[in-house]
């Protein structure tokens, strides 16, 4: 394969005719889906399940990613190199991996309950919505002209989220020395029956006490893990798939279909699933806009949806990879250690001979 611009459909014919080459592409294409829906969505499945804080969810999620996506795409190189895998065992490690991210990601099954909020998730007196339509308006807060454009949660006494003060039907507010968080008090649609002399509220949402939580987050960090270990692996093995002089041309190919079929529209799928579980949309100017609360249920179920889908279809793409897969011409025969002897060995055999004494 020479510079010549010509030659280059021939060397694209000759990569499409290498069956493993091409699924290990469309099974890369999947695993990059997966890591961008998740890296964009992540933190906002963790907001939603332990109802915390946007910059909070985020911190969480930085905590699992960077130990297990690291660690992961360490580990999958050192135990290429340590078992010196040829390009079939390292596409057995790779389904491997895959398979085993696929069994962890079942644990969507599993989700925390959601908060109880006024309007949203129940009336303010506690009993169901009446076919589940939002109702942000009680008599407790009618008189307060409580605007749905401004979205400030607050937790009251009663263990209970309003959807902002107004919409708890506060008068007042003081800052807690503590923590710095505004306290608001008076507010008459938190039930003071259950707490006398109460009726306050503070900002933010309520703290979840769910007893899931580490078990969720043990197994999403083993789905991050076997995710990117499988990362490098996968790499190496399209390394040694395709001839030698075609590996720089086949990595850049690959590199295409996994951002054109993976990076770009992971956010988008994963987006278009998440917001099928969403309870109360932003209203700007009557137009639709961000997802404020998401029913936690429905989002555990349409991420395991979407997670098993891609990861069906990875095990499915490395499993026919490793069916069809045969060792290119320039791949060392199977007695030799590594295929970066081969090399050298080429090097060897095409150097030029030095003419005979007789010959001169």
């Amino acid at each position: 394969f020479n510079s010549n611009i010509f030659v280059l459909p021939r060397s694209v014919l000759l990569l499409l005719k290498n069956p493993t080459f091409i699924f290990l592409c469309l099974a890369g294409a999947t695993e990059a889906t997966l890591i961008a829906g998740m890296s964009t969505f992540g933190p906002k499945f963790l907001e939603s399940q332990f109802s915390l804080s946007a910059s909070e969810a985020a911190t969480f999620f930085g905590y699992l990613v960077v130990p297990a996506g690291g660690g992961g795409t360490f580990l999958g190189g050192f135990l290429v190199n340590k078992f010196k895998l040829r390009c079939s065992g390292i596409i057995k490690l790779c389904l491997l991996c895959t398979v085993s991210s696929l069994l962890a990601i079942f644990i969507f099954f599993i989700h925390c309950p959601n908060m109880p909020m006024a309007g949203v998730t129940q009336m303010y007196d506690g009993s169901a919505l009446p076919g589940g339509h939002l109702n942000l308006t009680a008599a407790c807060n009618a008189q307060c002209g409580c605007l749905q454009g401004t979205y400030s949660p607050v937790c009251g006494t009663d263990g209970i989220m309003y959807y902002s003060p107004c919409h708890a039907g506060c008068k007042s507010v003081s800052v807690n020395l503590r923590n710095g968080k505004k306290v608001y008090q008076e507010c008459s649609c938190i039930d003071k029956a259950l707490l006398p002399g109460s009726g306050k509220a503070e900002a933010g949402k309520c703290t979840s006490s769910c007893a899931k939580k580490p078990l969720l987050l043990c197994f999403i960090f083993v789905v991050i893990l076997f995710t990117f270990l499988s990362s490098i692996p996968a790499l190496t093995a399209t390394l040694r798939c395709v001839s030698d002089r075609q590996r720089s041309f086949a990595l850049g190919i690959q590199w295409i279909v996994v951002r054109t079929l993976g990076g770009i529209p992971g956010p988008i799928a994963f987006g278009s699933m998440i917001d099928k579980s969403c309870l109360l949309w932003q209203d700007q100017c009557g137009e639709q806009g961000s997802c404020y609360v998401y029913q936690n249920s429905a989002m555990s179920r349409y991420t395991l949806v979407a997670g098993l889908v891609y990861k069906v279809l990875g095990t499915t793409f490395f499993i026919v990879a490793c069916l069809l897969y045969k060792p290119p011409p320039s791949e060392s025969p199977p007695g030799s250690l590594d295929a970066s002897e081969n090399g050298s060995r080429d090097l060897q055999e095409h150097k030029p001979s030095l003419p005979a004494a007789e010959d001169i």
